[in-house]
Parts: structure tokens; sequence; C-alpha cells
């Protein structure tokens, strides 16, 4: 059986890809990253795998950042879901391939730390983690509910502990604290203290609680990121605007969820979304995620990058392809991740869809053929049948030799 974690001698050709600008391309891949890009036809068959991707668009692959496996595929639970740990293991790993399946190469889960379950939970998405290396890199955040008053020394201990257990970053949940200034705070000074990103819960309806949030966070390596951000919406523009820019001097990423907020925050309000043309038109660097995924919060929660890139693009707040990028390099930058071009020598972290271009990816992409450091870990292929339309002459649908999707 092949070592998915082995990728040295991996070559994989891609012939016939359409790129968002319109070309059509050979690309090969070498290991985990690209090493030729060319026109249809220049780089010859590989001595390894040949994938014909007429038809299909090829793109980066998207990163998730903003997810609670934990908790998802828990909607239809008898009574709260269970907190044994191998059953977080196998929701943590069933979802983490459901999203590969949809194209997230990449992904950050938000694990709630401390109160009864101490750190089983992180523990055991931990272990989702390493069965899942080479299929999908996952990053946890350590999310500890109180940081101040009596309980904030305990809280802060737990921390320490999630962190130095293999959390990758520092989150948590300033607006259900007592003192939500105190809270971020002492999250940022732990960040600073283990040299990690941060990754805060917050509805933003505050402006002086965002304001002081920027004040903190500014110059901080590697990066904080706050979200969902709904609470923007309920502001009035000028007050937005104005927060919008102290959070781009200070260099905040916003993550928001168009899907729907993911119920970390209990009086969060359902249906409201960052400020997105604010935040970008400020120089926020926004990035979408998906949140719920079929749990308590949103038991219809898809999980899909695009779906949240439809969101975005059909709402107004950018284009198709700014909403893709969102999705994508964006979400990569947020997760400290390098940026992904189709060109040679950057990462083989790539999607390929059936779809003529960006517009129609986002608006009907079924069949998707996922890579991770270059190698295919996931393909779907759909197929779509009518029937008694031979008297209606429509012209029939291009499609490869390979691929009957």
């Amino acid at each position: 059986m092949t070592d998915p974690t082995d990728t040295t001698a991996t070559t994989l050709l891609l012939y016939g890809a359409r790129l968002s600008d319109g070309r059509c391309v050979d690309v090969r891949l070498a290991g985990p990253r690209i090493e030729a890009v060319g026109t249809v036809g220049s780089l010859g068959p590989a001595e390894g795998m040949n994938i014909d991707l007429s038809g299909h668009l090829l793109l980066p692959a998207p990163a998730e950042p903003h997810a609670h496996l934990d908790t998802a595929l828990t909607a239809n639970s008898t009574g709260p879901p269970s907190c044994e740990p191998e059953d977080i293991q196998r929701r943590v790993t069933e979802a983490a391939l459901l999203q590969l399946g949809h194209g997230v190469t990449a992904l950050r889960t938000h694990v709630r730390i401390g109160d009864v379950q101490g750190l089983s939970s992180l523990e055991a998405v931990l272990q989702a983690r390493r069965a899942l290396r080479g299929l999908i890199e996952l990053q946890t955040v350590a999310v500890p509910r109180l940081l101040t008053g009596a309980a904030g020394a305990d809280g802060l201990a737990i921390l320490r502990d999630a962190l130095k257990m293999g959390g990758c970053v520092v989150g948590g949940c300033p607006d259900l604290d007592p003192d939500p200034g105190g809270y971020a705070e002492a999250v940022l000074g732990v960040a600073a203290e283990f040299g990690l990103p941060v990754d805060l819960h917050t509805e933003g309806d505050d402006p002086a609680r965002l304001a002081r949030l920027a004040a903190m966070a500014g110059g901080l390596r590697p990066g904080v990121t706050i979200g969902p951000c709904g609470g923007l919406a309920r502001l009035p523009r000028d007050t937005a605007a104005r927060a919008a820019d102290q959070l781009a001097a200070a260099g905040v990423s916003v993550a928001a969820l168009p899907q729907g907020n993911c119920g970390a925050l209990e009086t969060a309000q359902r249906g409201s979304t960052a400020q997105v043309r604010i935040l970008r038109t400020a120089g926020v660097r926004v990035t979408a995620g998906s949140g719920a995924l079929r749990d308590l919060a949103n038991p219809v929660g898809r999980g899909d990058p695009l779906e949240a890139a439809f969101l975005l693009a059909s709402h107004g707040a950018c284009t198709a392809t700014e909403a893709y990028e969102a999705v994508s390099n964006r979400a990569r930058a947020v997760l400290g991740l390098p940026e992904v071009r189709i060109e040679a020598g950057f990462p083989a972290e790539l999607l390929a869809v059936r779809a003529e271009g960006l517009e129609a990816m986002l608006s009907l992409a079924y069949s998707r053929i996922v890579i991770h450091r270059g190698r295919v870990v996931s393909r779907t292929s759909a197929v779509r049948e009518y029937t008694d339309t031979l008297a209606l002459d429509l012209p029939r649908q291009s499609r490869s030799r390979t691929d009957p999707a």
C-alpha cells in the first residue's frame, strides 16, 4: 500500500486544463510542487500519472479558515452530542473528508477546551489530524471559555497546556467573558509567549471593543484573525467604516461566514454577515469560511468553500474572482500558508472543476478533482441524465474521453 505522506517520487501531468484567464495549458507536478506549465501538448506524457482535464477549470485549492469539526454532523443527535474522544475523532475525520471532497486541502478548526472536557476534545482532534496526514492539512485552534476573574487562572493554565500539546492557534470568545478586553489581552499575551497566531470569535458589534482589539493586535506576528463579525452589519455605515480602517491599520484579518453564524457566540444573531465590501475597501484581508457543518447551529451547513464564494458573489459583496480568492489564497494567507499560483515552483495544491469559467463554476460545480501535495486525493464525478429529450434537438454537452461527468 502506498504511503500517503510520501510525495517525493510522484509525477503527475494535468493536460488540457483551462485557467481562470482563459488559457489552456498542461501542468506537470513533481512531488508537492508545480514543476512546469506549458501550452497544450508541450510537456509530453509524464512517467507517472496523466489526467485529461479538458473541460475543467484548474485553480488554487480552497482552504477552510473557520470550522468546528468537533461538533460537526451532530444535528440529528438525540440529546447533547457525545463528547467521548472516539466519537469526536470519528466526527472530525468524517467532516474533514467531506470538506476535502469539496476541494479543501487545508483547514482550521476551533476546539473548546476546559470545562468538564478538559483537553480530551483537543486530544481527539489531534489524533484525527495525525490520521489525516497526507490527505488534508489540519490546524487546531484552542478555545478557552474564561480567561479573566476568579476562573481566569485555570483558563490560562489549560490554554498553555493545550498549546504545549499541539494546538496551532490561540483562540477564544472574548464576547462571552465578563471582561472582553481583558480576555483579548490575555489571549494576545499567550500568543506572543508561544509565537503563535490568534483567531478570535466576535460579533464585532461594539466599535470601542474593536478599536481596543486593533490597538492591542497591531504588530503581533504571525497575525490576528477575528470573525464572523456579523455585528458590523448592524452598525451605522460610517461607524463600520471607521472600525474597518482600524482593523486594516493593525493588520487584523476577518473570517466572514456567509452561510451563517457557527454557534460559538451564544448571543449572535442569525442571518448577519460581516460587511465584506466595507472591510475590503478599507484594506482588510477578508476570507470566508463555512462555520457550522450540519450541527445544531446550522443543520444544513454544507462545508463547501464554493458555496461560501457563491454567497459572497451573489450578494454583491465582491466579484466572482474576488470571491474565489477569499476562499483560496486569502484563506491560505490567514492560515499562514504560502500562496498558490499555477506557475512553476508553487505548491501543488489544486482544484479542477468541470466548468468553463469562474462564474459558471460558482453557479453549478459538481465534478471536482482535488490535488494535495501533488497527489490526487479526492474525485467527485456527477452525471446528469434526462428522459425523452431527443425530440428537442439540443446540442450535446462536450466532454473528455476519460471523464463521463
